[in-house]
């Protein structure tokens, strides 16, 4: 009978484990919209210029939220504490009211100095966010819609920001954050090696040119272009160190020593990656002359582990699969398709958290 009841209780206890994780799963999208709030609202840099830990009265005056909202506001911030974007604490001289400080995340990319929230409010947006509910229809529907973004907005990514300027802007400004975060951190610890050789480059999706001008600004005598497609690049004003070229990578990409390729071949399929590539070979010159793609992806390790960053490459995959027919690659993916656009050799450096700096030659 003993043994009875221990079978049950397992069994219970499964369930209820089962049930609360499906539960967590379920409500996971809560913590980003929370997060959200909390920038759209700006709390981060309320806290900042505080200071110190904010109390709660004197955060919910700055924000002007109304006493009947102030439970609301003060269970969204306890949930953000429990995620680790805040850390709450008792006033001294008032141990029943609690205060918000921040933490290693929002003191390092929540900030309105910092420049991770452009992409944020990109990834967040209801354009963005409202494709993943038809994802199930998507997968099972024959049809004209290359993306689950397509199927909800019916137009694909940059066809949309072609005709709609918001989103063109919003868009634009979340790849110019990243790409500002992204300049200074290889700038400040390999600039010398990538950018030193080099007398011109080419930033093919450059967008409104961040990464090409701090790459112009730390090495002047580097002459960089940006290229993109038209209407991109139409409100971008060149410099004496930066060209804005409208064009299709598709078609032809200005010749220079090295391209630079950020974040732009895990929106295209292999058959893409490959044709555009191909492009790139026909810009630069052979190894032996200086010449060199760079490439600013992914490198996914596929070793099917529990942490939070194998977890956060599984996620960045599946946001590739939503708005475009691209993916995040393993090395032996990337492999495949750098043999296919004749290309030799290449190294990878892991130098910027999920994602490396991949240099490949002829």
């Amino acid at each position: 009978m003993g043994s009875l009841t221990n079978v049950r209780e397992h069994q219970a206890e499964e369930l209820w484990q089962a049930h609360a994780q499906v539960w967590n799963m379920m409500l996971n999208h809560i913590n980003s919209m929370s997060l959200k709030c909390a920038i759209d609202l700006g709390i981060p840099d309320i806290i900042h210029t505080h200071g110190e830990p904010i109390p709660l009265s004197l955060l919910l005056s700055k924000l002007s939220i109304p006493p009947a909202r102030a439970d609301c506001f003060r269970r969204i911030m306890r949930l953000l504490v429990h995620s680790g974007v805040f850390a709450q604490s008792t006033i001294s001289s008032n141990e029943t009211e609690e205060a918000y400080g921040l933490t290693a995340i929002s003191s390092t990319v929540l900030l309105k100095e910092k420049s991770m929230l452009p992409f944020l409010r990109l990834a967040l947006d209801p354009v963005m966010t409202n494709p993943w509910q038809c994802l199930g229809r998507w997968l099972t529907t024959d049809g004209a819609a290359t993306t689950p973004f397509e199927l909800m907005n019916g137009k694909a990514v940059f066809e949309l920001a072609g005709e709609v300027p918001e989103f063109n802007n919003l868009f634009n400004d979340g790849m110019a954050g990243d790409a500002h975060f992204v300049a200074s951190v290889i700038i400040r610890d390999r600039g010398d090696d990538i950018f030193r050789g080099l007398s011109s480059l080419v930033d093919i999706g450059g967008g409104n040119g961040a990464m090409a001008m701090a790459i112009a600004e730390a090495f002047p005598h580097v002459k960089c272009t940006v290229f993109d497609l038209p209407h991109v690049v139409a409100s971008l004003e060149g410099s004496a160190k930066v060209e804005a070229v409208g064009g299709n990578m598709f078609e032809f990409i200005p010749p220079a020593d090295a391209v630079l390729l950020k974040w732009v071949l895990h929106d295209w399929s292999d058959e893409d990656c490959v044709k555009i590539l191909k492009r790139c070979k026909e810009a630069i010159p052979c190894r032996e002359r200086g010449g060199k793609v760079i490439i600013i992806e992914m490198v996914m390790k596929l070793d099917n582990g529990s942490s939070e960053l194998d977890e956060t490459e599984l996620l960045f995959d599946m946001l590739m699969m939503c708005p475009s027919p691209g993916k995040e690659r393993s090395e032996q993916e990337w492999k495949n398709i750098f043999a296919a656009a004749g290309f030799l050799d290449y190294t990878i450096m892991p130098i910027l958290g999920l994602r490396s700096v991949i240099e490949l030659y002829y």
